[in-house]
């Protein structure tokens, strides 16, 4: 089975698209996985889906 994973749409410092990758691993833990040069710069609207992907991620890390 396919690790769940969400990615989130951010810009990089230099304005250049780039993504935030949530995952779950196979210990039941999340991980958030930035992009290249570890910076990212959100929106408000970007934010938000990334506080729904680490909600979804954690409560997928909790099931059994």
């Amino acid at each position: 089975m396919a690790e769940p994973r969400w990615d989130v749409g951010c810009l990089d410092p230099f304005g250049r698209d780039r993504a935030l990758t949530v995952l779950v691993d196979e210990g039941g833990r999340v991980v958030l996985v930035p992009p290249p040069g570890a910076s990212a710069v959100l929106s408000a609207q970007q934010a938000l889906r990334l506080r729904q992907a680490l909600d979804q991620a954690a409560f997928r890390a909790s099931e059994p």
